[in-house]
């Protein structure tokens, strides 16, 4: 866990708190001194109160609903096929509301780029011959 996020801090710059619920993952000694040693306060949301972190738990019923209640994974190979489809469509092609009607990743790119981050980073948009009736990828 702590290589994933010294690689996002790579990408997108070192953020000044990071907010998790209280998972296993996130209560073990090694997150906890990564965010000692990198100067990043860690915040628990309160037990029982998803809606403190609103925007994961929207997250989370989306990957629910549109993808894991959808479909059947043959493989770990199919499966790792299947979520990194969905994860381009939600954050390159589908447009979300409450960033006003942009893709996360058009979203991001309004940002000023700020100090650490690394520019061209991102995906690039969807290939102009991408074809779908409802917008999105067909899994």
């Amino acid at each position: 866990m702590t290589r994933e996020l010294d690689a996002l801090v790579r990408i997108y710059g070192k953020p000044t708190c990071i907010v998790s619920d209280n998972g296993t993952e996130f209560t073990s000694r090694a997150i906890l001194k990564w965010a000692e040693q990198n100067d990043v306060a860690w915040r628990y949301i309160d037990p029982g109160k998803p809606q403190q972190n609103a925007f994961i738990e929207s997250f989370n019923g989306s990957l629910r609903d549109e993808l894991l209640n959808e479909e059947i994974f043959d493989t770990l190979d199919d499966a790792r096929r299947k979520v990194a489809l969905w994860r381009y469509d939600y954050n390159a092609v589908r447009p979300h509301s409450s960033l006003g009607n942009l893709t996360p990743l058009e979203a991001r790119r309004t940002l000023a780029p700020h100090e650490g981050s690394a520019t061209g980073a991102l995906a690039m948009k969807p290939p102009t011959d991408y074809q779908s009736q409802t917008g999105r990828l067909s899994l």
